[in-house]
This record gives C-alpha cells, structure tokens and sequence, in this order.
C-alpha cells in the first residue's frame, strides 16, 4: 500500500464557489496544497474532484488521512 506524505498538520481554508469544481491532491506532493500540480504523476495516487455544494469556505486536508477525502475531519490531531 502506498502512503501519501503528510504536507500540512493542518487544514488550509479556501473560498469556493458553488459548482466549481477544485482538483484536491491526494498524494501530497503537491507544491499547490491543497490542490494537484501533477506531482503524483507515475505514482499510485490520483486527483480527487471536489465540487462545492455552495459559496463560502471549505476546509480542504492536508495531512491526506481524512475519511471525508478532500475536506478534513480532524484526522492531523490523532497520533
């Protein structure tokens, strides 16, 4: 299994637009955080599509272990 580095311990908050859709990086190599630059290309890892349901901000992970993929869900606090 492989296992995506851990960019940021922390979530980055971005405005959104509703419908938009923003391309989350999962691999974590991203220069980009939160967001994909390509840098997972040759690897196991791939993009994950986000669309915002609504304007306003989303809290997007950084430490790539959320059960809510692109958002995080407080998953950097657990040891």
């Amino acid at each position: 299994m492989t296992t995506p580095v851990v960019a940021v311990t922390g979530p980055i908050v971005v405005d959104v637009e509703a419908g938009k859709n923003y391309w989350w990086c999962s691999c974590g190599k991203s220069a980009k955080q939160p967001f994909c630059d390509g840098a997972h290309k040759g690897s196991a890892f791939a993009p994950v599509k986000y669309t915002a349901p609504e304007t306003g901000k989303a809290w997007f992970c950084t430490c790539k272990r959320s059960a809510k993929g692109a958002l995080c869900d407080g998953s950097h606090k657990k040891p």
